[in-house]
Protein backbone atom coordinates (compact mmCIF):
# COMPACT_ATOMS: atom_id res chain seq x y z
CA UNK A 1 0.00 0.00 0.00
CA UNK A 2 2.67 2.67 0.93
CA UNK A 3 4.15 1.57 -2.85
CA UNK A 4 1.22 2.75 -4.51
CA UNK A 5 1.23 6.03 -1.77
CA UNK A 6 4.24 7.11 -3.33
CA UNK A 7 3.42 6.51 -7.41
CA UNK A 8 0.34 8.79 -6.34
CA UNK A 9 2.49 11.39 -4.91
CA UNK A 10 5.19 11.22 -7.25
CA UNK A 11 2.80 11.39 -10.10
CA UNK A 12 0.96 14.58 -8.87
CA UNK A 13 3.97 16.26 -8.27
CA UNK A 14 5.08 15.71 -11.81
CA UNK A 15 1.98 16.63 -12.91
CA UNK A 16 1.90 20.15 -10.88
CA UNK A 17 5.53 20.56 -12.34
CA UNK A 18 4.65 20.03 -15.91
CA UNK A 19 1.47 21.97 -15.30
CA UNK A 20 3.07 24.58 -14.04
CA UNK A 21 4.00 26.79 -16.94
CA UNK A 22 0.55 26.61 -18.61
CA UNK A 23 -1.02 28.05 -15.47
CA UNK A 24 1.16 31.30 -15.32
CA UNK A 25 1.25 31.85 -19.15
CA UNK A 26 -1.07 34.34 -18.89
CA UNK A 27 -0.38 36.31 -15.75
CA UNK A 28 3.10 36.18 -16.85
CA UNK A 29 2.21 38.09 -20.22
CA UNK A 30 0.32 40.87 -18.12
CA UNK A 31 3.31 41.42 -15.78
CA UNK A 32 4.91 41.81 -18.80
CA UNK A 33 3.00 44.10 -20.62
CA UNK A 34 2.37 46.15 -17.17
CA UNK A 35 5.92 46.62 -17.11
CA UNK A 36 6.82 47.87 -20.50
CA UNK A 37 3.88 50.36 -20.15
CA UNK A 38 5.33 51.72 -16.67
CA UNK A 39 8.56 51.88 -18.71
CA UNK A 40 7.69 53.99 -21.05
CA UNK A 41 5.80 55.89 -18.43
CA UNK A 42 9.05 56.72 -16.87
CA UNK A 43 10.71 57.93 -19.95
CA UNK A 44 7.81 60.26 -20.67
CA UNK A 45 8.66 62.00 -16.82
CA UNK A 46 12.17 61.58 -18.01
CA UNK A 47 11.80 63.33 -21.12
CA UNK A 48 10.03 66.37 -18.97
CA UNK A 49 12.83 66.69 -16.80
CA UNK A 50 15.66 66.55 -19.67
CA UNK A 51 13.47 69.58 -21.51
CA UNK A 52 13.15 71.48 -18.36
CA UNK A 53 16.89 71.34 -17.79
CA UNK A 54 17.72 72.31 -21.59
CA UNK A 55 19.06 68.94 -22.20
CA UNK A 56 16.95 68.27 -25.59
CA UNK A 57 15.33 70.84 -27.83
CA UNK A 58 11.46 70.73 -27.55
CA UNK A 59 11.15 69.74 -31.19
CA UNK A 60 13.48 66.38 -30.23
CA UNK A 61 11.46 66.34 -27.43
CA UNK A 62 7.99 66.21 -29.44
CA UNK A 63 9.66 63.93 -31.46
CA UNK A 64 10.47 62.01 -29.01
CA UNK A 65 7.03 62.07 -27.08
CA UNK A 66 5.41 60.97 -29.83
CA UNK A 67 6.84 58.21 -30.35
CA UNK A 68 7.31 56.98 -26.45
CA UNK A 69 2.99 57.88 -26.68
CA UNK A 70 2.80 55.10 -29.87
CA UNK A 71 5.26 52.42 -28.10
CA UNK A 72 2.84 53.03 -24.65
CA UNK A 73 -0.76 52.86 -26.57
CA UNK A 74 0.79 49.70 -28.40
CA UNK A 75 1.14 48.32 -24.79
CA UNK A 76 -1.99 49.11 -23.42
CA UNK A 77 -3.71 48.13 -26.57
CA UNK A 78 -2.81 44.62 -25.99
CA UNK A 79 -3.89 44.78 -21.89
CA UNK A 80 -7.24 42.31 -21.83
CA UNK A 81 -10.36 44.14 -20.73
CA UNK A 82 -10.58 40.65 -18.59
CA UNK A 83 -9.55 37.44 -17.48
CA UNK A 84 -8.88 35.57 -20.79
CA UNK A 85 -9.90 32.06 -20.85
CA UNK A 86 -7.60 29.49 -21.11
CA UNK A 87 -6.87 28.33 -24.21
CA UNK A 88 -8.61 25.54 -25.82
CA UNK A 89 -5.62 23.83 -26.59
CA UNK A 90 -4.20 24.20 -23.16
CA UNK A 91 -7.22 22.24 -21.64
CA UNK A 92 -6.03 19.11 -23.73
CA UNK A 93 -2.35 19.77 -22.31
CA UNK A 94 -3.56 19.98 -19.13
CA UNK A 95 -6.27 16.48 -19.41
CA UNK A 96 -3.42 15.06 -21.05
CA UNK A 97 -0.87 15.51 -18.23
CA UNK A 98 -3.35 14.82 -15.64
CA UNK A 99 -4.90 11.65 -17.18
CA UNK A 100 -3.36 10.08 -20.09
CA UNK A 101 0.12 10.12 -19.06
CA UNK A 102 -0.29 8.02 -15.46
CA UNK A 103 -2.44 6.03 -17.25
CA UNK A 104 0.52 5.23 -20.18
CA UNK A 105 2.50 4.97 -17.46
CA UNK A 106 1.05 2.85 -15.13
CA UNK A 107 0.02 0.64 -18.35
CA UNK A 108 3.43 0.22 -19.12
CA UNK A 109 4.73 -0.87 -15.74
CA UNK A 110 2.07 -3.34 -15.39
CA UNK A 111 3.52 -4.67 -18.64
CA UNK A 112 7.17 -4.64 -18.35
CA UNK A 113 8.31 -2.85 -14.73
CA UNK A 114 7.10 -4.93 -12.25
CA UNK A 115 9.79 -6.32 -10.14
CA UNK A 116 7.64 -9.82 -9.50
CA UNK A 117 8.05 -9.94 -13.69
CA UNK A 118 11.09 -12.87 -14.41
CA UNK A 119 13.50 -11.70 -16.16
CA UNK A 120 14.89 -12.10 -19.64
CA UNK A 121 17.71 -14.50 -20.16
CA UNK A 122 20.18 -14.45 -22.51
CA UNK A 123 18.43 -17.95 -24.20
CA UNK A 124 14.90 -15.67 -24.68
CA UNK A 125 16.55 -12.58 -25.91
CA UNK A 126 18.38 -15.46 -28.91
CA UNK A 127 15.63 -16.56 -29.66
CA UNK A 128 14.27 -12.84 -31.31
CA UNK A 129 17.60 -11.07 -31.80
CA UNK A 130 16.09 -8.49 -33.98
CA UNK A 131 18.92 -6.06 -35.28
CA UNK A 132 21.36 -6.71 -32.19
CA UNK A 133 24.31 -7.30 -33.57
CA UNK A 134 26.21 -8.79 -30.76
CA UNK A 135 23.39 -11.08 -30.22
CA UNK A 136 23.38 -12.44 -33.81
CA UNK A 137 27.26 -13.13 -33.35
CA UNK A 138 26.12 -14.93 -30.34
CA UNK A 139 23.42 -16.85 -31.43
CA UNK A 140 25.76 -17.79 -35.01
CA UNK A 141 28.20 -18.61 -31.71
CA UNK A 142 26.17 -20.76 -30.02
CA UNK A 143 25.23 -22.39 -33.01
CA UNK A 144 29.04 -23.01 -34.38
CA UNK A 145 29.76 -24.72 -31.37
CA UNK A 146 26.98 -27.15 -31.20
CA UNK A 147 27.74 -27.78 -35.03
CA UNK A 148 31.08 -26.70 -35.58
CA UNK A 149 31.39 -28.26 -39.03
CA UNK A 150 29.07 -26.29 -40.75
CA UNK A 151 30.94 -23.93 -43.03
CA UNK A 152 28.43 -21.44 -44.29
CA UNK A 153 27.89 -20.30 -41.09
CA UNK A 154 31.88 -19.90 -40.44
CA UNK A 155 31.47 -18.27 -44.10
CA UNK A 156 28.38 -15.69 -43.27
CA UNK A 157 30.40 -15.07 -39.44
CA UNK A 158 33.90 -14.66 -40.78
CA UNK A 159 32.94 -10.79 -42.39
CA UNK A 160 31.13 -9.89 -39.58
CA UNK A 161 33.78 -10.77 -37.10
CA UNK A 162 35.93 -8.53 -39.29
CA UNK A 163 33.57 -5.40 -39.28
CA UNK A 164 33.29 -5.56 -35.66
CA UNK A 165 37.05 -5.13 -35.72
CA UNK A 166 37.22 -8.83 -34.37
CA UNK A 167 40.23 -9.72 -36.91
CA UNK A 168 41.84 -13.07 -34.77
CA UNK A 169 38.36 -14.30 -34.74
CA UNK A 170 37.19 -13.48 -38.23
CA UNK A 171 40.77 -15.27 -39.05
CA UNK A 172 40.19 -18.59 -37.40
CA UNK A 173 36.56 -17.81 -38.97
CA UNK A 174 37.81 -17.40 -42.63
CA UNK A 175 40.33 -20.29 -42.39
CA UNK A 176 37.78 -22.99 -41.12
CA UNK A 177 35.11 -21.90 -43.70
CA UNK A 178 38.35 -22.40 -46.43
CA UNK A 179 38.52 -25.94 -44.88
CA UNK A 180 34.78 -26.67 -44.91
CA UNK A 181 34.42 -25.48 -48.38
CA UNK A 182 36.84 -24.95 -50.17
CA UNK A 183 39.28 -21.89 -51.07
CA UNK A 184 37.32 -18.84 -53.08
CA UNK A 185 38.53 -15.68 -53.94
CA UNK A 186 36.48 -13.80 -51.57
CA UNK A 187 37.31 -16.03 -48.78
CA UNK A 188 41.02 -16.28 -49.37
CA UNK A 189 41.08 -12.52 -49.65
CA UNK A 190 38.98 -12.14 -46.30
CA UNK A 191 41.66 -14.18 -45.19
CA UNK A 192 44.58 -12.32 -46.47
CA UNK A 193 42.94 -8.83 -45.17
CA UNK A 194 42.72 -10.40 -41.59
CA UNK A 195 46.22 -11.59 -41.08
CA UNK A 196 47.60 -7.85 -42.94
CA UNK A 197 45.27 -6.20 -40.15
CA UNK A 198 46.61 -8.58 -37.25
CA UNK A 199 50.39 -7.32 -38.80
CA UNK A 200 49.11 -3.33 -38.87
CA UNK A 201 49.06 -3.09 -42.39
CA UNK A 202 51.77 -4.99 -43.23
CA UNK A 203 51.30 -7.54 -46.32
CA UNK A 204 53.06 -10.45 -44.84
CA UNK A 205 54.58 -13.62 -45.99
CA UNK A 206 51.38 -15.77 -45.69
CA UNK A 207 48.88 -13.02 -46.69
CA UNK A 208 50.67 -13.33 -49.93
CA UNK A 209 50.81 -16.71 -50.26
CA UNK A 210 46.76 -17.00 -49.56
CA UNK A 211 46.42 -13.86 -52.10
CA UNK A 212 48.63 -15.76 -54.77
CA UNK A 213 46.59 -18.71 -54.35
CA UNK A 214 43.35 -16.34 -54.90
CA UNK A 215 45.25 -15.23 -57.97
CA UNK A 216 45.00 -18.88 -59.52
CA UNK A 217 41.39 -19.52 -58.53
CA UNK A 218 40.79 -15.90 -60.24
CA UNK A 219 43.40 -14.04 -62.47
CA UNK A 220 41.86 -10.85 -63.01
CA UNK A 221 40.88 -10.88 -59.05
CA UNK A 222 41.87 -6.36 -58.56
CA UNK A 223 41.85 -7.23 -54.72
CA UNK A 224 44.32 -9.55 -54.77
CA UNK A 225 46.59 -7.95 -57.21
CA UNK A 226 46.38 -4.68 -55.46
CA UNK A 227 47.85 -6.25 -52.08
CA UNK A 228 50.52 -8.39 -54.20
CA UNK A 229 51.90 -5.18 -55.59
CA UNK A 230 51.53 -3.46 -51.68
CA UNK A 231 53.66 -6.41 -50.37
CA UNK A 232 56.29 -5.26 -53.18
CA UNK A 233 56.23 -1.87 -51.81
CA UNK A 234 56.64 -2.61 -48.49
CA UNK A 235 59.54 -4.94 -49.40
CA UNK A 236 61.19 -1.87 -50.87
CA UNK A 237 61.01 -3.04 -54.75
CA UNK A 238 59.66 -0.04 -56.14
CA UNK A 239 60.11 -1.29 -59.93
CA UNK A 240 58.74 -4.48 -59.35
CA UNK A 241 55.60 -2.46 -57.26
CA UNK A 242 55.38 0.07 -59.70
CA UNK A 243 54.89 -2.15 -62.89
CA UNK A 244 52.27 -4.56 -60.89
CA UNK A 245 50.16 -0.78 -59.99
CA UNK A 246 50.22 -0.40 -64.08
CA UNK A 247 49.12 -3.82 -64.99
CA UNK A 248 46.31 -3.52 -62.59
CA UNK A 249 45.32 0.45 -63.63
CA UNK A 250 45.86 -0.98 -67.54
CA UNK A 251 43.45 -3.95 -66.42
CA UNK A 252 41.04 -2.04 -64.49
CA UNK A 253 37.80 0.12 -66.12
CA UNK A 254 38.34 3.77 -65.89
CA UNK A 255 35.73 4.08 -63.60
CA UNK A 256 36.22 1.51 -61.59
CA UNK A 257 36.64 3.21 -57.84
CA UNK A 258 39.82 1.82 -56.75
CA UNK A 259 41.68 3.36 -59.69
CA UNK A 260 42.85 6.73 -58.19
CA UNK A 261 44.25 4.62 -55.21
CA UNK A 262 46.51 2.43 -57.98
CA UNK A 263 47.26 5.62 -59.04
CA UNK A 264 48.43 6.86 -56.10
CA UNK A 265 50.45 4.27 -55.22
CA UNK A 266 52.18 4.34 -58.91
CA UNK A 267 53.33 7.72 -58.18
CA UNK A 268 54.79 6.99 -54.91
CA UNK A 269 56.46 4.67 -56.79
CA UNK A 270 57.99 6.68 -59.11
CA UNK A 271 55.40 6.13 -62.50
CA UNK A 272 52.66 8.05 -64.59
CA UNK A 273 49.47 7.36 -63.03
CA UNK A 274 47.02 5.94 -65.54
CA UNK A 275 44.66 8.81 -67.35
CA UNK A 276 46.95 11.67 -65.25
CA UNK A 277 47.27 14.93 -67.62
CA UNK A 278 50.46 16.82 -66.31
CA UNK A 279 49.47 20.05 -68.56
CA UNK A 280 45.97 19.89 -66.18
CA UNK A 281 47.39 21.67 -63.10
CA UNK A 282 44.32 22.08 -61.90
CA UNK A 283 43.08 18.64 -62.13
CA UNK A 284 42.94 17.86 -58.31
CA UNK A 285 45.01 14.70 -56.68
CA UNK A 286 47.00 14.55 -60.31
CA UNK A 287 50.89 14.70 -59.69
CA UNK A 288 52.36 16.91 -62.28
CA UNK A 289 55.45 15.30 -64.30
CA UNK A 290 57.60 17.59 -62.36
CA UNK A 291 56.32 15.79 -59.34
CA UNK A 292 56.92 12.15 -60.62
CA UNK A 293 60.33 13.01 -61.82
CA UNK A 294 61.32 14.23 -58.76
CA UNK A 295 59.94 11.37 -56.74
CA UNK A 296 62.25 8.88 -59.02
CA UNK A 297 65.59 10.13 -57.39
CA UNK A 298 64.18 10.31 -53.87
CA UNK A 299 63.91 8.11 -50.79
CA UNK A 300 61.33 5.89 -49.56
CA UNK A 301 60.87 8.44 -46.69
CA UNK A 302 61.21 11.94 -48.63
CA UNK A 303 58.83 10.83 -51.27
CA UNK A 304 56.13 9.83 -48.55
CA UNK A 305 56.64 12.96 -47.69
CA UNK A 306 56.01 14.43 -51.50
CA UNK A 307 52.86 12.23 -51.80
CA UNK A 308 51.84 13.97 -47.88
CA UNK A 309 52.31 17.03 -49.60
CA UNK A 310 49.89 16.50 -52.36
CA UNK A 311 47.14 15.53 -50.30
CA UNK A 312 47.23 18.20 -48.26
CA UNK A 313 47.31 20.27 -51.92
CA UNK A 314 44.24 18.42 -52.94
CA UNK A 315 42.62 19.34 -49.45
CA UNK A 316 43.28 23.08 -49.96
CA UNK A 317 41.88 22.76 -53.29
CA UNK A 318 38.29 20.83 -52.60
CA UNK A 319 37.87 23.32 -49.75
CA UNK A 320 38.28 26.08 -51.89
CA UNK A 321 36.15 24.32 -54.63
CA UNK A 322 33.70 21.52 -52.61
CA UNK A 323 32.05 20.52 -56.02
CA UNK A 324 34.57 17.97 -57.39
CA UNK A 325 33.18 14.36 -56.29
CA UNK A 326 35.94 12.84 -57.68
CA UNK A 327 38.67 15.08 -55.29
CA UNK A 328 37.01 14.06 -52.22
CA UNK A 329 37.04 10.22 -53.26
CA UNK A 330 40.58 10.71 -53.85
CA UNK A 331 40.89 12.53 -50.53
CA UNK A 332 39.26 10.36 -47.96
CA UNK A 333 41.58 7.25 -49.92
CA UNK A 334 44.85 9.42 -50.11
CA UNK A 335 44.04 9.65 -46.13
CA UNK A 336 43.33 6.05 -45.73
CA UNK A 337 46.10 5.07 -47.22
CA UNK A 338 48.36 7.69 -45.36
CA UNK A 339 46.64 5.80 -42.52
CA UNK A 340 45.30 9.05 -40.68
CA UNK A 341 41.70 8.00 -39.77
CA UNK A 342 40.83 11.33 -38.33
CA UNK A 343 41.78 13.35 -41.33
CA UNK A 344 40.00 10.70 -43.59
CA UNK A 345 37.14 11.02 -41.57
CA UNK A 346 37.31 14.33 -41.83
CA UNK A 347 37.37 14.53 -45.34
CA UNK A 348 34.20 12.07 -45.91
CA UNK A 349 32.39 14.80 -43.46
CA UNK A 350 33.36 17.92 -45.40
CA UNK A 351 32.61 15.75 -48.69
CA UNK A 352 28.99 14.68 -47.34
CA UNK A 353 28.38 18.48 -46.98
CA UNK A 354 28.85 18.90 -50.45
CA UNK A 355 27.27 15.72 -51.55
CA UNK A 356 24.60 14.84 -49.60
CA UNK A 357 24.35 11.46 -48.45
CA UNK A 358 20.82 10.86 -49.98
CA UNK A 359 22.26 11.39 -53.26
CA UNK A 360 24.16 8.82 -55.24
CA UNK A 361 27.45 10.68 -54.70
CA UNK A 362 26.50 10.96 -51.01
CA UNK A 363 25.81 6.98 -51.42
CA UNK A 364 29.25 6.13 -52.96
CA UNK A 365 31.06 7.87 -50.12
CA UNK A 366 29.44 5.72 -47.68
CA UNK A 367 30.40 2.85 -49.18
CA UNK A 368 34.04 4.06 -49.93
CA UNK A 369 33.91 4.99 -46.12
CA UNK A 370 32.92 1.34 -45.27
CA UNK A 371 35.44 -0.44 -47.54
CA UNK A 372 38.13 1.28 -46.13
CA UNK A 373 37.04 1.15 -42.53
CA UNK A 374 36.38 5.03 -41.32
CA UNK A 375 33.88 5.71 -39.09
CA UNK A 376 30.62 7.48 -40.49
CA UNK A 377 28.71 8.05 -37.11
CA UNK A 378 28.44 11.28 -37.35
CA UNK A 379 29.74 12.07 -40.59
CA UNK A 380 25.80 12.80 -41.92
CA UNK A 381 25.56 15.60 -39.07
Amino acid sequence: MLFWILVAALTAALAVILLYPLLRGAKAADNIRAGEAAVYRDQLRELDRDLDGGLITPEEADYARAEIGRRLIAVSAEEPAETPKPARHHRFTEAFVLLVLPVLGLCLYLTTGRPDLPSQPLEARLENPGNDVAVLITKAERHLAEKPDDGKGWDVLAPIYFRTMRVNDAQVAYRNAIRLLGPSPVRLDGLAETLMAVSDGVVTEEARQVLEQSLTLQPDNPRARFYIALSMEQAGRPDEARQAFEALAKQSPSDAPWLPLVNQHIAMNGGAPAGANPAAPGAPGNPTQEDVAAAENMSAGDRQQMIRGMVESLDAKLSEDPNNFEGWVRLVRSYAVLNDKDRAAGALKRGLAAFPPLGEEGRQLLALARELGIATEGATQ
